[in-house]
Order: structure tokens, then sequence, then C-alpha cells
């Protein structure tokens, strides 16, 4: 299975590979071209320049022995022989005379008269050789060099030594053949290394695609290791895994959201279902002739009439929090907290009844809100701090402070306090604490979960403090203006 995923085309470890091994035989073959190049231009100039090198160490006199030697039978040998060469002496007449001929290659190219005569006046000029290779009539490839020759003060004609190319050439398939064996070991090595190093080197990213696909099978809790040894890799790996806790964060809302929106349904139904089931059985009562009963009837219509206003509180706060629920934008002005709940003191004094209501504000409260909304939430606490005291000895304050970036609204009461339980779940839809109390008071549970959404809008929050039997704070803080 390893070797399938290794020799897969959209491997990325074979595609690095490859391309890897592409490139180093790139540049492999661009040297090999440069090396047959310069190889060739060394190995034919060095030739060259030693035939001239031979050519200038011998004297004309010599020349001039051989010459007359060559034209001459009887006389001795040639005293000028070079191993593998031709040489040939070319007069002013342009006739050729050889003086020494390679047994294997005794080809004798020859040059056009104009070629010979424009040697023949360099003869002055200190470095007078003329050097070229040259292919003449199809034959052979030749190394070509010219030397003017010089006695009794005049010039006679032209030394020629050429030799084929052929073994310079098979010199250099020799060394090329060498370097192509010495690539090929190299790029054997290379593949072997280089794959144990890609192995090693792409061992993060396996890691991270194998727990990627753990985490992709349902375990969101997982998170990919961020201390890799590379730092590209542990930086996806620390974006993925913020990723991941945004994705369980949303799933678990979610979930809670669903959760929550099914206690919701159910509980509005449960909810609205009591008013109904009630008038439903009272208007059953009136239609088997209690109507015809003035007492039966005025009664019936009361409580008809309470549930009603029952069942209408209960759907004007479902739209209310709908409404918070998507969060519309608030109309919000600067003005004074302490000055709003001052204009509203009579409303809160009729309300509390007998009970003592006391306002303390020391500093002015300013800061930026929709009045209308927060004198909702003022009335709430209040109400519901109103509920859980005693008619007539019930304390109720209304406390502000500010400090340097906050003001803090607390509305305090004297009641019998909540159980500490309840106290994380005051904030929930439709929960009650005391059902038998609210249920007295017509309360659904709505009004301290309305209170925090708008709250949470001006973007401020809502803590409540109780002890049993001692009485219960709710503290609202928001943004100084």
């Amino acid at each position: 299975m390893k070797h399938k995923r290794f020799f897969h085309l959209n491997s990325l470890r074979l595609q690095l590979l490859s391309r890897s091994l592409l490139v180093i035989l790139s540049l492999l073959m661009l040297i090999g071209v440069f090396q047959y190049v310069f190889m060739k231009q060394f190995i034919y100039t060095n030739k060259i320049r030693s035939i001239e090198d031979q050519i200038h160490l011998i004297p004309d006199d010599v020349w001039k022995h051989d010459i007359e030697t060559s034209q001459n039978v009887k006389k001795s040998r040639p005293m000028v022989y070079f191993p593998g060469v031709n040489i040939t002496f070319i007069n002013q007449k342009i006739t050729s005379l050889r003086l020494a001929k390679d047994p294997h290659h005794s080809y004798f190219p020859k040059l056009s008269a104009s070629a010979y005569k424009q040697v023949m006046k360099n003869s002055n000029q200190p470095d007078n050789t003329t050097s070229l290779i040259k292919k003449i009539d199809g034959h052979q490839e030749q190394v070509i060099v010219l030397k003017p020759i010089i006695f009794d003060g005049e010039i006679q004609g032209v030394i020629q030594i050429n030799t084929p190319t052929e073994s310079l050439k098979d010199l250099l398939i020799r060394q090329m053949l060498i370097f192509l064996m010495l690539s090929l070991t190299a790029m054997t090595i290379a593949f072997f290394v280089f794959s144990s190093v890609l192995k090693q080197t792409l061992i993060p990213l396996f890691t991270t695609t194998k727990k990627v696909e753990h985490i992709n099978a349902g375990s969101l809790h997982d998170r990919l290791p961020v201390n890799q040894g590379q730092i590209e890799m542990d930086r996806l790996s620390l974006s993925i895994n913020e990723m991941l806790e945004r994705l369980e964060k949303a799933f678990k809302a979610e979930t809670e959201a669903k959760e929550q929106m099914r206690r919701f349904v159910a509980d509005a139904s449960h909810e609205l279902r009591t008013p109904l089931t009630s008038i439903h059985g009272f208007l059953e009562v009136l239609l088997r002739g209690a109507s015809s009963n003035p007492e039966q009837l005025n009664d019936a219509l009361k409580s008809m009439y309470g549930e009603s206003k029952r069942l209408r509180k209960l759907i004007q706060d479902l739209l209310l929090l709908a409404q918070l629920d998507q969060l519309p934008p608030f109309q919000k002005e600067c003005c004074f907290v302490d000055e709003l709940i001052l204009d509203m003191k009579p409303q809160l004094i009729l309300l509390a009844g007998n009970r003592n209501v006391l306002f303390d504000f020391p500093s002015r409260l300013p800061s930026e809100i929709n009045k209308d909304q927060f004198k909702q939430v003022i009335l709430n606490l209040f109400s519901n701090a109103v509920q859980h005291t005693n008619p007539n000895t019930g304390v109720i304050q209304v406390i502000g402070k500010t400090n340097e970036k906050e003001l803090s609204l607390t509305i305090q009461d004297n009641g019998h306090g909540i159980p500490q339980e309840n106290l994380p779940h005051l904030f929930e839809r439709f929960y009650k604490a005391d059902a038998s109390r609210s249920r007295a008071y017509g309360g659904a549970g709505l009004g301290l979960a309305i209170s925090a959404s708008i709250i949470e809008l001006h973007g401020g929050k809502i803590r409540v403090e109780s002890k049993l039997n001692a009485g219960t704070a709710f503290e609202i803080v928001l943004p100084l203006t």
C-alpha cells in the first residue's frame, strides 16, 4: 500500500522526487554540453600548440636539409620526423613535396594557392605560423599548421603539417563517456539519497494528513501538532487548529441552539396551552348552560379575561425575544441613567405598593442607551424584586455607581432569596425558580431572558447574587460614554 501511494502519479513525494531529479538531469546535460564544447576547444587547441611548438624548435637549416634530401633520394634520410603527422613542403610555384608520411593516414589536404601565398606574405611576423581545422573534398577532417620557410635570405615556400582529428575525437568521446557514467552514477545515488531525505522531510506533512483524516472521521476535539520542526507546517497546523477550534465552538453552539430551540418550542407550547386550555374549559362550561347564570357568567368572563391577558403578554414577550435574537440595530442616545430612573420613580413606587423603595445615586451615570428598551429592563427587574419580597416589610434599593470605564446599576431586595443551584439558570427562557409564585403573578419565565438580551445588545452584562432569607441583587454593568 505504501509503494502504491509512493508511485501514484498524484503523489506529492513522487512529484517532488521526479521534478528534483529532472532538474539535476537538466543541469548535468547542460554541464555536459558546456564540457563538450570547452573540452573540444581545449583538445584541438592543445594539439595545434603542440605542433606549433615543435615547428618553432626546428631551425630553417634543418628544413633545408630535409627538402634537399626529399628532392634527391640518394642522400641521407630526413632529419625531421613527427609521429602521426604528414609533412609537406609547398614552394613558391605551389608545387608540393612530401617530406614525411603517416603510414596510417597519408592524406595530404591541398589548400588554395592564395592561402599558401598569404602565409608567405606573413613570413616577417614574429609568430608566423597559421593554424586551421578543415575538411576538404569530403575527406576526413584535418588539423593543418602552416609555416613559411626562409633560407639563403629568401622565402622558399611553406611547410604544411597535417594530422586527422579522428584521434582527438576518440579522446573527446572517451571523456564524454566517462562524464556520462559519472552522471548516471550520481543520478542513481541522488535517487536513493533524495528519496530517503524527502521521506524524512515529508513526515510532518504525512502526520498532518493522517491527523486531518482522523479529525474528518468525527474527532473535532483532536488537534494537530505545532512543533514539528518546519515553520510552514507549524503555521499550517496552527491555522488548522484555530479553524477546528472555531468549528468545534460553532458545532457546540449549533447543538446548544437546536436544544434550546427544542426546549423553547416545548416550553412555549406548554405556556400557550395552559391559558388556551383554561379559556376552552370556561367556554365549554358556558355552552353547557352556565351563560344563563349571571354569577357563573361573570366569573367565567373574568377568568377568561385574565387568561387572555397572560396569553397576550406571553405572545408579546415571544415576539420581543425573536426580534432581539435577530440583533436589530438599536436607536441609542446619550443620556443619564440616573435621570431616566428618577423619571420612572412614581411608576416604580406605585408598583412597589407598601414596600419601601430607596434610590441611591452618589454620582451621575452617563451612558448611550435605548430609553424604551432600558426602561423595560428596569421594570422587569423591579417587578421581579416586588414579587419576591414581603408586601409590608419589603425593601427595594436602586443603587448606581461608576468607575473609570463603566457604570453599575444594582436593584437589590430583602426577599426570601434564590437557591444557589438555580442562579446559573435564571436567564434561561421559561426558567422559573418558583413555578407556583410565577404562575400566581402571571409570569412565564421570559422577563429575565429578555432583560439579559437587551443588556447584551447594549454592550453590557447583567449579574445576580442571592442568599436565602437575605435577599437578591441584580447588577447591570454598562460602558460609560
